[in-house]
């Protein structure tokens, strides 16, 4: 079996129509994708960010800042310690400056910088700061503490000018440590701008996801969602029977691709279609010949066969009257063939519109046919009270006549009890024909449903053996299945049987006796059937 290849088409990048679906899904996950990245990277570069100036503020800020106010403290009690010597005298008063750590010796510029960055710190402001303080110790504290050892105590001139001196360190001080301060205020305040926008840049992130699963679930709806149901739609018009509309498909290339496929398929069920027409043609052309001009020539073989039975009857020998009496039997048998085998072509092909139908009326119609075999056989027929269904009455009242007549000839010893039953099953009314008759073993259940399938000679009964598959064709031209059930299962049947001599529908305490046949068929049920009264067959029971 070869398949056909699929079509190739161009193509172009700058034309997305053209894309096929799992181009344009990459696409659209890349753009997504793409964007997620992007912001998840944009966040984590803020984050780090974050974190670097947080110990920055925290820490690194905090230190420099300390070490600052250290160093101006020990200079402060430089200064007071040197002062209050110069006006005591007392050199436990100089204990303070030795503690000191003679800080106007010491810079505090690499400790400063250790972390924070250069261009941060007010370095010129910082030197001018450990340069007054040097001013201040070499140009008067030094100065005032050896005149004091040598018994020479600074005047006020020199003290004011010591107090000059130092008030110089205080202003440059004061100027260093409130840029230093105000720059650990800017990067508090590049710290909160980080936090904001490291919030901004996660929920960001949280609504492209959740867009981008929005515009994913849209595009897929577009792309899938609605060429699918299109190209269902078509295909369920074609599938009811419209073979003539062409279908058409939308969306990407695959189900363009797909609706071809099944226009293609529609075209070749058109073709197939013409062909069953036409071959139909030819059988309807088969049955004339054969109802009238096979039928004809058999009638004659069949006439002059009797009229030799008739006359020659006696005066030949007994093999001559044989021979015969099977002519006559042949040509007959032959003439019923024919006549069955036409009347199994005609169901489904010859039909008229359904209508609803009273099951009662056909059973009532079957009854009516079959009343010579009932009263030769002195059988007993049963019912359930029957629905209506839709369908052909006529059909339907031959598919009840042979389920019927056929348990009425495949009969026992005992004379026959045939019970047809129904009940309800969901969409589907499902009946039974149940009999005490000779029975049908497992292994020919389906065999009995084929045409001119006999599972008896015809000496011992007679027929074409076309009975059953009659009604098989008649119940699937409905819509429903028939079957025979399994001995070892058990007869079917919940509603128990009816007495014939009652009015329909009326309990009979007689049960269906016999280990017989049960065949069963279902048909679908009528959801707004015709309200009628029920049928009387008191004038057909036997």
């Amino acid at each position: 079996m070869t398949t056909r290849p699929p079509i190739i088409r161009q193509v172009s990048f700058w034309n997305p129509a053209t894309w096929p679906l799992h181009t344009r899904i990459g696409v659209a996950l890349a753009a997504v994708g793409s964007l997620l990245i992007g912001l998840v990277a944009a966040s984590a570069l803020l984050q780090v960010e974050n974190r670097r100036v947080q110990t920055l503020v925290t820490s690194d800020y905090y230190d420099a800042l300390r070490t600052s106010q250290s160093y101006f403290i020990a200079m402060v009690d430089s200064e007071t310690a040197v002062r209050g010597f110069a006006l005591t005298r007392d050199e436990s008063m100089l204990d303070p400056l030795h503690q000191a750590g003679r800080p106007w010796e010491t810079s505090i510029l690499p400790k400063v910088t250790a972390k924070i960055p250069n261009e941060d710190v007010p370095t010129a402001k910082l030197r001018k700061v450990e340069a007054t303080a040097k001013t201040w110790y070499r140009e008067w504290a030094e100065p005032t503490i050896r005149q004091i050892e040598l018994n020479d105590p600074p005047n006020a001139t020199e003290v004011e000018r010591g107090r000059v001196l130092f008030t110089r360190f205080r202003v440059a001080y004061d100027a260093y440590i409130t840029d230093l301060r105000d720059g650990r205020v800017d990067a508090n305040r590049y710290l909160s701008t980080l936090t904001d926008l490291l919030f901004v840049a996660v929920i960001a992130s949280a609504l492209i996801a959740l867009l981008g699963g929005v515009l994913l679930w849209y595009l897929m709806r577009q792309w899938v969602g609605k060429p699918v149901a299109h190209l269902a739609s078509e295909v369920r018009l074609v599938s009811d029977g419209k073979l003539e509309h062409e279908v058409s498909t939308l969306g990407p290339p695959e189900f363009v691709q797909l609706g071809e496929d099944v226009d293609g398929m529609r075209k070749r069920l058109v073709a197939q279609t013409l062909e069953l027409q036409r071959s139909n043609r030819e059988l309807e052309q088969f049955a004339y010949v054969a109802s009238h001009d096979l039928q004809e020539p058999l009638r004659k073989v069949a006439s002059f066969c009797q009229m030799l039975e008739r006359r020659y009857s006696g005066q030949l020998d007994a093999r001559a009257d044989q021979y015969i009496h099977f002519a006559v039997d042949g040509a007959k048998r032959m003439q019923q063939l024919i006549n069955d085998l036409l009347e199994f072509s005609r169901v489904g092909r010859l039909t008229k519109p359904q209508t609803d139908v009273d099951l009662m009326d056909c059973l009532r119609d079957g009854l009516f046919n079959l009343q010579t075999a009932r009263e030769e056989s002195a059988a007993e027929v049963t019912w359930d009270e029957l629905p209506h269904v839709l369908g052909e009455a006529p059909l339907l009242t031959q598919l009840l006549q042979n389920l019927i007549g056929n348990a009425i000839k495949f009969r026992s010893d005992q004379p026959p009890r045939v019970h047809l039953g129904v009940r309800q099953d969901g969409d589907e009314w499902q009946f039974w024909c149940s009999d005490n008759g000779i029975g049908i073993e497992p292994e020919y259940a389906d065999r009995v449903f084929l045409i001119f399938q006999r599972l008896h000679a015809k000496e011992t009964y007679s027929g074409t053996g076309i009975g059953l598959a009659m009604c098989k064709k008649i119940v699937e031209h409905h819509g429903g299945r028939i079957w025979v059930d399994d001995p070892a299962t058990g007869a079917a049947g919940t509603a128990g049987p009816v007495d014939t001599a009652s009015p329909a529908g009326t309990a009979s305490p007689a049960g269906t006796a016999g280990s017989g046949a049960t065949v069963r068929f279902t048909l679908p049920v009528v959801h707004t059937p015709a309200v009628t009264e029920p049928a009387e067959l008191s004038d057909v029971s036997s």
